[in-house]
């Protein structure tokens, strides 16, 4: 946490000055807006990727009986279990339930989720495939059940809590519908960037237009944040992430209403983030597998950019001491600069006892 005033110009990712979409003021002066544009908080503001999930008794209720995805559709369901985990764990944000999946099955992919074997699609068949790819406008007005979630989320939240909409990156979500789901080396992606470079960028502009206006009517909807996760983007060489990505994730970023921070967040990334950030988000989320203080410092510090993460998720399995003197010493790292979020560097485990996720916050609230 810090005091100290705020020395970070409007650069990157700061779209624009003041409480341009009207926030309620507890909320445009919550911990974690405050964080996601580098002034200073009273106490470091926190909040877990996969907060609602199966790791909670109370998750696993609602879905009894039904499947992710129609958990991920039904409206009321979602917000429940959104603003549950919310209120269970006092946490600084809710995010809402829902999938990165669904803008590909949105764009006439066929989606399933199998037990034990995770997200299936029908893999995207060459150049061919990408033509055959539904209307980006009307994929993303089908994904109104978000925007609806949102909405009722929202109204059920704090007024000081913000509520964190997001979208899978381009690159992964290309990367799932090639492959049909998810992959260790990624060798049908790298052939279809290399030898169909043409429809390997129609693919991507594709789903930038999907995903703009997606996530701008999850901001109309009431989303005061949105999360960029682009989880598999690690596995690209500077120069590939630099042809094949960044122009589609800068485009992406730059298409977002004024106003509201963007947090993009990758796994195996700390040999992209100079790139990663200079496509113009105001946050970046860590995996536990960099040097906070070196990544931060490399990026120019708080001054230029705001920094989520990033405790190994992992540490949630260990005895309370462990995981108390993890999370310190990802506290320290921050070093109280203003501009720091406390999260995972990657999502909670099924396995994960919530008392230790809850001891978590309030170890970082300073308790």
């Amino acid at each position: 946490m810090s005091t100290a005033p705020s020395a970070r110009p409007h650069r990157l990712g700061i779209r624009a000055s003041g409480n341009v979409l009207g926030q309620p003021e507890a909320r445009w002066n919550s911990h974690f807006l405050r964080a996601c544009r580098g002034e200073p908080t009273t106490r470091t503001p926190i909040w877990l990727m996969r907060q609602a999930g199966r790791y909670m008794q109370h998750y696993r209720g609602i879905r009894a009986g039904s499947s992710f995805l129609d958990l991920c559709k039904n409206p009321d369901q979602a917000a429940e279990v959104t603003v549950y985990a919310r209120d269970w764990l006092g946490v600084d944000a809710a995010i809402i339930f829902s999938d990165i999946l669904i803008a590909l099955e949105a764009l006439g992919l066929p989606l399933e989720f199998t037990a034990g074997d995770g997200p299936r699609l029908a893999p995207l068949d060459g150049p061919a495939g990408v033509a055959a790819l539904r209307d980006p406008l009307q994929a993303a007005a089908d994904l109104g059940y978000v925007h609806e979630a949102i909405r009722r989320t929202v109204a059920a939240l704090p007024p000081d809590i913000p509520c964190i909409g997001f979208c899978g990156a381009p690159f992964t979500l290309a990367a799932y519908a090639i492959e049909g789901g998810s992959s260790r080396q990624f060798a049908r992606t790298r052939a279809f960037m290399y030898r169909e470079p043409a429809a390997w960028h129609r693919l991507l502009e594709r789903l930038v237009a999907t995903l703009a206006p997606y996530l701008n009517q999850q901001v109309a909807a009431g989303a005061a944040c949105l999360q960029i996760f682009d989880s598999w983007v690690g596995t690209l060489t500077r120069a590939d992430f630099s042809e094949f990505v960044q122009p589609h994730l800068t485009h992406l970023i730059s298409q977002i209403v004024d106003g509201v921070p963007v947090i993009l967040f990758g796994t195996g990334t700390g040999h992209l983030l100079d790139l990663l950030a200079a496509c113009g988000a105001d946050v970046i989320g860590l995996d536990a597998a960099v040097d906070l203080d070196v990544a931060w410092r490399s990026l120019g510090g708080p001054q230029r950019i705001s920094i989520q993460g990033n405790l190994d998720p992992a540490m949630l399995l260990a005895p309370t001491e462990r995981l108390t003197a993890a999370a310190h010493a990802v506290l320290t790292a921050a070093a109280g600069r203003p501009g720091h979020i406390f999260n995972l560097g990657h999502g909670v485990f099924k396995e994960t006892d919530p008392e230790q996720a809850r001891r978590l916050v309030e170890v970082v609230h300073g308790g």
